[in-house]
């Protein structure tokens, strides 16, 4: 029984298959491989602000609209955890730390000369 809809996801002479182009991953030609970050502004705006929703009552501590660079954000988590002493982690273009950690990350971003709002 053949579908209209089936290709190939794996190929043991190419490996992986792209999704979008059909091209082996290490060859693919889709705009997704070449997707590149955001430049970081010289003037970064972070917003603040605690969840619960969804979280089972436990509260979250959120870093949002931040540059959408992927590096930038993971070594903005890394260094916001260790300050904390607490989990975290990166959400698209936010960085979530566990607890209320406002009086802590609020100074934290201040020092690195960011404007903070929230």
């Amino acid at each position: 029984m053949s579908r209209d809809n089936s290709r190939p996801v794996y190929s043991t002479a190419s490996g992986r298959l792209c999704p979008r182009c059909g091209w082996p991953e290490r060859d693919c030609h889709c705009s997704s491989q070449f997707a590149k970050d955001a430049a970081v502004p010289t003037r970064v705006v972070a917003k603040l602000r605690l969840e619960k929703a969804g979280r089972g009552g436990k509260t979250v501590t959120v870093v949002y609209d931040l540059p959408d660079n992927q590096a930038f954000l993971k070594d903005l988590a890394g260094e916001l955890k260790r300050t904390c002493g607490v989990g975290g982690a990166v959400a698209g273009t936010t960085v979530e730390i566990q607890g209320d950690q406002l009086a802590r990350i609020r100074p934290l971003l201040v020092a690195k000369g960011w404007t903070v709002k929230g």
